[in-house]
């Protein structure tokens, strides 16, 4: 009987000791920024950047309001991508939202779909239409 109190005394010392570390890397830092990503926008990635550019380091607010007073087509995506992200702050990691700020904002290649355009002479050539892929990280000031 004294063998099986030493192994149970030694199993219940196992157990604890494998609780305590998983307490311990149950605590994480908390979450200081959100991410949205606008995939496969029909917008080339060149034109994104030109808008994307007007807007990098400014406050929500005066991001969206810079890109709806933008005369561009894309803009409403940018937006809808900077909104998404902002929401996902403020209900996802409960940030403050007049406190949020674009962080990072890039664009990126996405798909590229090919075409044909009909020429002079009954000729063709390849035509590319591209799609891109923007990102964007907000943080608190």
């Amino acid at each position: 009987m004294a063998v099986f109190k030493k192994k149970d005394k030694a199993v219940k010392e196992k157990e604890e000791k494998k609780e305590a570390a998983k307490a311990e890397k149950k605590v994480k830092a908390p979450v200081t920024e959100a991410k949205a990503i606008g995939r496969d926008l029909r917008l080339t990635p060149r034109k994104a950047r030109l808008l994307i550019d007007l807007v990098r380091g400014k406050n929500i607010s005066n991001a969206v309001a810079i890109l709806n007073n933008t005369n561009k087509l894309g803009a409403r995506d940018i937006i809808k991508v900077i909104n998404s992200a902002a929401s996902n702050a403020t209900n996802n990691f409960s940030m403050n939202y007049d406190k949020l700020y674009i962080k990072e904002i890039y664009a990126g290649d996405g798909v590229k779909m090919k075409r044909y355009m009909p020429r002079a002479k009954g000729s063709a050539s390849g035509l590319v239409k591209r799609a891109c892929i923007v990102t964007v990280v907000v943080k608190e000031r």
